[in-house]
């Protein structure tokens, strides 16, 4: 399910499935891009920091038309604990392997794969990040 922002209405909350893991957006190449997730991220439950939320940041592939410094982003995954994956959509295996990498993120959030939580997968990557 695709949401432009937080909050999502409440009129449909009866009929919304468990939510596994929050993906936000950022396009690089809009600050308004940010200061969208920046705002919705107040509407997130404080508990899905703990390995189920990530950012994904698009458009990385251009670096003369960012408008968002990756500094900034960068601190705001270690704001949240949460991982950050760059990516490029355009280009079709980067786009594949980050999809591949999207949806085990989401199995291992959502309970599929045993032995692994969501807050421990995010410390063994928090752990690589640090070295």
């Amino acid at each position: 399910h695709l949401a432009t922002s937080l909050p999502l209405p409440s009129e449909r909350d009866h009929l919304r499935p468990r939510i596994d893991l929050v993906v936000f957006m950022i396009d690089i190449k809009s600050k308004y891009s940010l200061k969208n997730v920046e705002t919705s991220l107040a509407y997130v439950d404080a508990s899905f920091f703990l390995g189920k939320v990530c950012f994904l940041v698009t458009g990385v592939g251009r670096v003369n038309a960012c408008s968002i410094e990756t500094s900034a982003i960068c601190k705001l995954g270690k704001a949240y604990c949460s991982p950050v994956l760059f990516c490029e959509l355009e280009l079709e295996g980067t786009r594949v392997a980050t999809a591949q990498r999207l949806l085990r993120m989401l199995q291992i959030c959502a309970g599929h794969i045993p032995g692994v939580s969501a807050l421990s997968f995010v410390s063994l990557m928090r752990s690589s990040d640090d070295d």
